[in-house]
């Protein structure tokens, strides 16, 4: 699988990850098993970037239980989601103690409190806890914001929703990201999931064929990581042929215009 530099941070991550919403807030040792097979199947393919939250309940636990001796093999992107400094403290602390007590890339979740939870993660970063700063936000309406906190020179990566119906961020924040080196993770490739409910035929797939593309999720994930500006995409999921079908998505070739102006027209009649 291809590698590429998570922008000025130096980490290196796969060009597909794996996220944690919802699929990894979960409790009991059945549901856990197979979480942890998930995990397995992903390492097995290649996928060493993953992402989670503490706003996504059990998922930090859940992830640190699937990575048991095995942490030192994968990149950790998590969050801070709180309103006040002594909140997010416990958190971080909280998180830590899930990954060996490092994180690869600490992200202020949606922006909340950005500013006392820099200072935070910096502190960190200084004691060598993190690895690199990040930040999130989930829609355009803040992007204006997301550009303050791009530009205040204290971060190293993004992470944007980006699929083939939000495209907002190809305006100003992918243009940003790239002036300044930072890394850009997408949430959401597959729109939340609406964009994998309808599918396009296999005939109408065939022409993407020569990309190693076979089925529509494959389409949707090479389509936003053939823009060179982005670096990683995170599609959660609860089951191990949904990760295998995924990763595949993370090899070269990379889509040219035509192929990804094509899977656009192919969304737009669905």
């Amino acid at each position: 699988m291809q590698i590429r530099k998570l922008g000025k941070s130096g980490l290196l991550v796969p060009t597909v990850g794996m996220g944690t919403w919802r699929t990894f807030d979960i409790r009991g040792n059945q549901a856990e098993a197979n979480a942890r097979l998930v995990v397995d199947t992903a390492l097995s393919a290649g996928v060493t970037f993953f992402d989670t939250s503490p706003m996504y309940g059990e998922a930090e636990r859940v992830l640190g239980l699937g990575l048991k001796g095995r942490r030192k093999t994968v990149r950790i992107a998590t969050k801070v989601w709180a309103d006040n400094t002594s909140q997010g403290l416990s958190q971080a602390k909280r998180s830590l103690s899930y990954f060996g007590d490092c994180i690869d890339l600490y992200q202020i979740h949606n922006l909340l409190n950005w500013e006392d939870h820099l200072t935070m993660i910096e502190r960190l970063k200084k004691e060598g806890k993190v690895l690199a700063l990040g930040a999130t936000y989930y829609s355009s309406h803040s992007f204006l914001e997301l550009r303050r906190v791009m530009e205040s020179g204290k971060i190293e990566a993004v992470q944007i929703p980006y699929n083939v119906e939000q495209r907002e961020v190809e305006k100003d924040i992918l243009p940003l990201a790239a002036d300044l080196d930072l890394g850009v993770v997408i949430m959401r490739p597959f729109g939340g999931g609406n964009h994998l409910l309808r599918r396009p035929s296999e005939s109408q797939l065939a022409p993407l064929a020569p990309f190693g593309v076979t089925t529509w999720a494959q389409a949707l994930l090479k389509w936003s990581l053939s823009d060179p500006r982005c670096h990683s995409a995170i599609p959660a999921t609860s089951k191990s042929e949904h990760v295998l079908e995924n990763a595949a998505a993370g090899d070269p070739p990379w889509f040219g215009q035509d192929e990804r102006n094509y899977v656009l027209r192919l969304a737009q009649k669905l």
